[in-house]
């Protein structure tokens, strides 16, 4: 059987009150922190007990939680006021002209350009990121020399064995000796049972021919001279 749906009202019993707050409270500080976790959320929780007692779960830390709180609160309360709204609009254009003259100047900055007012340390930070960018772009470069190294030869084993197939089927018949064509010629050409194989081509050495002088004729010759 099921349980059965609980009533929600207050638990006369002091200590089924407790057990149930302990393992509430639990359970509600463990959702907390996987909401912060799985969906990157700043979450603070504060919970007081029937006898006082503080218990609070931060994502990041109480105090700030609560300061975005109330920032959010008074942002929300100044938005009604149409005075307000304005110069809450002026301050966040304010900061987005300043965010972008900083990306500018760091771009500069990383072109070369207005180092004049840096110091050795700067520059030296200045330095490293470039390190950093020009390692993360050559393995770039090299990952995507690499794929096109593998998509050509992938290419070149498939066009061999177009060949492979093209040429069993134009050799295909056998000769009148009953050898078949294809496999002497394939075998000829370096092409085994691996059809994936690269063809390797070589010319034959020619074969040094003898030519000694029969020892009959040598032997006539010298009884020619001798009468």
């Amino acid at each position: 059987m099921g349980r059965g749906k609980i009533v929600i009202r207050r638990i006369d019993n002091s200590t089924s009150r407790q057990v149930t707050f302990s393992k509430r409270r639990n359970g509600l500080l463990k959702k907390a922190k996987e909401l912060a976790i799985l969906c990157d959320a700043e979450v603070g929780v504060v919970i007081f007990s029937s006898t006082g007692k503080l218990h609070d779960f931060a994502s990041t830390s109480m105090k700030s939680v609560i300061e975005r709180y109330h920032k959010s609160k008074e942002d929300h309360h100044q938005l009604g006021n149409p005075t307000s709204e304005v110069k809450f609009w002026q301050r966040e254009a304010a900061m987005l002209r300043q965010q972008l003259q900083n990306l500018q100047e760091n771009h500069r900055q990383m072109m070369g350009e207005e180092l004049s007012g840096l110091n050795v340390k700067e520059l030296q930070n200045l330095e490293n990121q470039l390190e950093i960018s020009l390692r993360g772009v050559r393995m770039k470069k090299d990952q995507i020399l690499m794929d096109e190294i593998e998509e050509l030869t992938r290419k070149g084993n498939q066009i061999h064995q177009e060949n492979v197939e093209l040429y069993k089927k134009v050799y295909g018949p056998r000769d009148v000796n009953g050898a078949n064509r294809t496999s002497l010629l394939l075998d000829g050409l370096g092409i085994g049972e691996d059809s994936h194989a690269p063809v390797h081509l070589q010319l034959s050495q020619p074969q040094h021919q003898n030519y000694e002088t029969p020892t009959r004729a040598t032997k006539l010759g010298y009884i020619i001279l001798r009468n």
